[in-house]
């Protein structure tokens, strides 16, 4: 019997090391019209660059499935177990909210602009795996930016999925005794992901060694 649990086991971990290789990717919502089209990084940090922040506003939609199943891995749409227990959507839609205002808050052109999220999959990791063998956070979520005085959608929609390695076992418990939770690792991840996509005017664009472009950030930004 412990051969089978076993061997069970390291089915999972073979599954959730699988999904580790999901790299962050950006592609158009099906159906949305030309003026609302992906543009490229170039362009779009020239566009974020007369952006202003004035709002985040995230959605997550109430028939989206909530599991608390204390299992490898829930078929459902949201797990989280960053806080205490309570109402997984609204600490969902706060989480992001927060480290969005943050990733974004160098927005400071004159163009006032609100950033509206809507969440489609937030699926971190169970009790049961951060104690073993650890998987992947995953969240997915369709953004559009929308001019704040119109409402004129500038960039998106933009269905986005980031995946953030998770923790597991030995390694899990080091990173919570050095303050290093789900919850700071994912808002972290967030907020270095939207200062990547919308470096507004404080990015200055150099050539690394393999003449790929590469962002650098001003040191007092971090």
């Amino acid at each position: 019997m412990k051969l089978l649990r076993l061997f069970a086991a390291l089915l999972v971990a073979g599954g959730l090391s699988a999904c580790a290789s999901v790299e962050s990717v950006e592609t158009p919502t099906r159906g949305a019209p030309d003026t609302t089209a992906p543009v490229t990084a170039t362009d779009l940090s020239a566009l974020s660059a007369n952006w202003k922040l004035v709002d985040v506003q995230v959605n997550v939609p109430e028939n989206l499935k909530v599991s608390e199943a204390n299992r490898y891995y829930p078929i459902a749409d949201i797990v989280w177990r960053g806080d205490a227990f309570g109402d997984r959507r609204k600490q969902i839609a706060t989480l992001m909210d927060d480290a969005m205002t943050a990733g974004l808050s160098h927005l400071q052109g004159e163009r006032p602009v609100i950033y509206n999220v809507t969440v489609s999959r937030f699926h971190s990791i169970t009790e049961k795996t951060r104690y073993t063998v650890g998987g992947v956070h995953n969240i997915i979520y369709t953004l559009t930016v929308l001019d704040a005085a119109t409402g004129q959608p500038l960039h998106g929609p933009i269905k986005t999925e980031i995946s953030l390695k998770a923790y597991g076992g030995e390694q899990a418990f080091e990173a919570e005794r050095r303050g290093q939770t789900q919850k700071v690792r994912i808002t972290s991840h967030l907020i270095n992901k939207m200062r990547a996509a919308f470096p507004g005017s404080t990015y200055v664009v150099t050539r690394n060694e393999t003449d790929h472009l590469a962002l650098v950030y001003p040191a007092d930004i971090y």
